[in-house]
């Protein structure tokens, strides 16, 4: 598959859309290889810290390094799943997880965006696999960002989330502004297909394609 990467990644705040998108590339061709997100390569570690006490541990006592390693483990576990000749569809790639640990530093540590996703990034100097990463925005406005995702979430978000959520849609904008996205898709007033779509055009590649994409409920 010339011109095709080895890894192609959805990325964006909980509940925009990528797993519905991520499904429907994955019907396209089966050289698309479904990976899925970090923590199922990884599962003994993150069930450690599982359970009750899991957003405690998240935003509270474990370290930016700790939450980094994790991250960064299981993606390394993941990018060696994917088979040869495929393309691996990511749930979350590096510059994701990279957002989702720089949000939670700024929270914890009382930093702004910037400077915790230096932090964080320092921290991840090892070598990864390439990847065409795309990121899903609900919207460029933060508070109607915010006000799209959490009610698709069917209940409140309490404690620290709803903070968190609005740092890490600064840290991706932040994000985009440094040109770490091959793509940005606004997801405000457009249709799954519509979505589906525009991802596919934003590409900087062709796509193999044998299976044609179907509508999905979701």
């Amino acid at each position: 598959m010339p011109d095709v990467p080895e890894f192609i990644s959805l990325n964006g705040p909980d509940n925009v859309g990528k797993t519905t998108q991520l499904r429907r590339l994955a019907r396209r061709s089966p050289l698309l290889q479904p990976l899925g997100a970090v923590h199922e390569h990884d599962p003994e570690r993150w069930e450690r810290v599982a359970g009750p006490g899991y957003a405690r541990w998240w935003f509270e006592t474990s370290t930016t390094k700790e939450l980094t390693g994790m991250l960064l483990a299981g993606h390394t576990n993941r990018a060696a799943a994917r088979e040869q000749g495929r393309v691996g569809l990511l749930d979350r790639g590096l510059p994701m997880l990279l957002a989702v640990s720089a949000a939670t530093c700024a929270l914890k540590e009382s930093l702004d965006v910037s400077a915790a996703l230096k932090r964080v990034t320092g921290l991840a100097a090892a070598a990864s696999p390439p990847e065409t990463a795309l990121l899903l925005l609900p919207s460029m406005d933060p508070d109607i960002a915010y006000a799209l995702t959490s009610a698709r979430e069917g209940r409140p978000w309490t404690g620290s989330y709803p903070a968190y959520q609005r740092l890490l849609h600064q840290t991706l904008v932040r994000q985009a502004e440094l040109g770490t996205y091959h793509a940005i898709v606004v997801c405000e007033d457009r249709s799954v297909e519509e979505i589906h779509d525009e991802l596919v055009r934003q590409l900087p590649h062709a796509l193999p394609v044998s299976v044609p994409a179907e509508g999905d409920p979701s």
